[in-house]
């Protein structure tokens, strides 16, 4: 069974976890309606993504 030979000391600890923060998720804004929105997603305000209705709901 493997274990350290050495305690891993703090430094080396929150280094290797420097990558694992959370991040916020990026936001775009709608052309149609100037609503904020997800990157490559379908606008929840006005139901269009790339100038096309996706949602059925025409306004």
């Amino acid at each position: 069974m493997a274990v350290p030979k050495k305690k891993t000391s703090k430094s080396k600890r929150d280094m290797r976890r420097s990558h694992d923060a959370l991040q916020a998720p990026g936001i775009s804004t709608c052309p149609q309606c100037r609503e904020p929105k997800q990157p490559h997603r379908a606008c929840p305000g006005c139901g269009t993504y790339k100038g096309k209705d996706v949602t059925g709901s025409a306004e």
